[in-house]
C-alpha cells in the first residue's frame, strides 16, 4: 500500500481529459506555465500533504505487522528503496499524464483508464505478491511481466525493502524502472507538444 501510493495517480489522466474536451488547456498555450511541469508539481504537493496525514496510521499498521517484518535493511538497501519509491511515482506520473494527453486525439480516455487500472491492479503487485502469479504462468509470460512498467510501480520498491531482491537483480531492475521513467518522460513531451498542435479552440 504504501509503494502504490507513491505511483497512484488519482484524476490525473481524466483531469487532463477534460481540460481539453472543456478547453482549459488553452491557458498553458498563452501563459508562461508549462503543463506538464505545473501538474507534477501539484502531484508532489498532494502526494506530501497525503503523507503527512497518512503517516499515522501507516506507522500503526507497521507496529501492529511489525512481527511479519525481517527488520530494517541496511542502509544502502533502504537508499535502493527510496530512490525505487522516488522513481515508481516518476513512473506513475509520466504514464498516466501520457494517457491524458490521448485525449487530444480522442477527448474521451475513460474506456482506456478502465483498462489501465485492470492491468495496473493484477500486474503491479496491488492485489497479491507477483510471485503468486509468477509460479503459474509459462517463462516467457513470467519475463514479460518483469519488463512491463507495472511491477515497478507497487511490487518492486516492496520487494526491495524485503530483502528479495538483491545484488545484480537490484541494481537490474532499478536500470529498468529507471528506463520506463525516461522514456515516459519523453513520451508523455512528444504526445502532449503533438497534441498542442492538433489543438484548436473556439469561443471567448
Amino acid at each position: 500500500m504504501l509503494a502504490r501510493a507513491f505511483s497512484s495517480m488519482p484524476g490525473l489522466a481524466s483531469g487532463i481529459a477534460r481540460q481539453v474536451r472543456d478547453g482549459e488547456i488553452k491557458k498553458f498555450l498563452i501563459q508562461p506555465i508549462d503543463l506538464v511541469t505545473y501538474l507534477l508539481l501539484a502531484r508532489i504537493a498532494h502526494k506530501l500533504v497525503y503523507y503527512l496525514v497518512a503517516a499515522g496510521p501507516f506507522a500503526l499498521v507497521y507496529f501492529l505487522c511489525r512481527s511479519y517484518f525481517p527488520g530494517w535493511p541496511e542502509p544502502s538497501v533502504f537508499g535502493a528503496f527510496l530512490l525505487s519509491l522516488i522513481l515508481a511515482f516518476m513512473l506513475g506520473f509520466f504514464l498516466e499524464a501520457t494517457m491524458g494527453m490521448i485525449a487530444f486525439w480522442f477527448l474521451e480516455v475513460t474506456s482506456l483508464l478502465f483498462v489501465y487500472m485492470l492491468f495496473t491492479f493484477f500486474l503491479s503487485g496491488h492485489m497479491f505478491p507477483l510471485e503468486i502469479l509468477q509460479e503459474e504462468l509459462p517463462r516467457f509470460w513470467s519475463s514479460l511481466i518483469d519488463f512491463l512498467p507495472f511491477k515497478y510501480m507497487a511490487y518492486y520498491p516492496a520487494a526491495i525493502f524485503l530483502g528479495k531482491v538483491q545484488g545484480p537483480e537490484l541494481v537490474r531492475g532499478l536500470m529498468i524502472q529507471a528506463g520506463w521513467v525516461v522514456f515516459f518522460i519523453i513520451l508523455c513531451r512528444l504526445t502532449m507538444q503533438a497534441g498542442f498542435r492538433r489543438y484548436s479552440g473556439y469561443g471567448g
